[in-house]
């Protein structure tokens, strides 16, 4: 649950995202580099990317499932479609992924907006702006904030998803908060000083640490 913050905290956030702002800047993220994110309006391929992103390297791994799904089964852009894709093919093969902890949670998350009375990408953006929403996803075992405000990111809301990335950037920068809820408010305030959109700039941070560590990497090779 988001705590009621003090005026002294929101101070304390402006001042860390003011540091936010300036690392943004000096690497050219927001004039240069700034990634625009098309929400996804396909709940098939917006379910199995939440289910599957956790620990894996997303371009090499989840995106090629997320894009097959999404080419594949025109019929899962609807939660019933999905229902009939997995009748008939199964969980596993419809993420083609076989380990049963992600596929758990793709279940889970299908079942849970069923229940919910959900049918497409609208219904689902709209449920998740109810307070009420984001209990029932974290009560579904491997979905913490971080899933929960991704998933929002994917159908279009205005969310920042702390992920490592996010960590590492905001690190670089001088900001050392480990909680997530105050370091979500800091550089959602960047994003805000900075006039770009939250996901947006959420996207941008996660493209460019991604290409750093690739490029490290590739030098690690060499």
């Amino acid at each position: 649950m988001k705590t009621t913050r003090t005026e002294k905290d929101i101070l304390d956030a402006l001042d860390h995202a003011r540091l936010v702002v300036v690392h943004a800047e000096q690497k050219g993220i927001v004039h240069g580099d700034l990634m625009f994110r098309e929400p996804v309006n396909h709940i098939g391929a917006v379910l199995a990317d939440a289910a599957l992103q956790a620990g894996l390297n997303y371009n090499s791994v989840v995106r090629v499932r997320v894009d097959r799904i999404h080419r594949l089964f025109p019929e899962a852009a609807t939660l019933s479609g999905v229902f009939a894709s997995v009748k008939r093919i199964g969980v596993a093969d419809f993420l083609l992924w076989y380990h049963p902890t992600k596929v758990a949670r793709f279940i889970r998350l299908t079942e849970l907006l069923r229940e919910q009375g959900l049918e497409d990408v609208p219904d689902l953006r709209t449920w998740l702006q109810n307070p009420n929403s984001r209990p029932k996803l974290l009560a579904i075992k491997g979905i913490g904030p971080k899933t929960a405000d991704y998933l929002g990111g994917l159908v279009g809301l205005d969310y920042i998803a702390v992920d490592r990335h996010i960590r590492t950037f905001a690190s670089d920068a001088g900001v050392d908060v480990a909680d997530y809820d105050s370091l979500q408010v800091i550089v959602s305030y960047a994003a805000d000083l900075l006039g770009v959109s939250r996901r947006d700039f959420d996207a941008s941070i996660w493209n460019y640490v991604s290409g750093r560590q690739a490029l490290a990497n590739q030098y690690q090779v060499i």
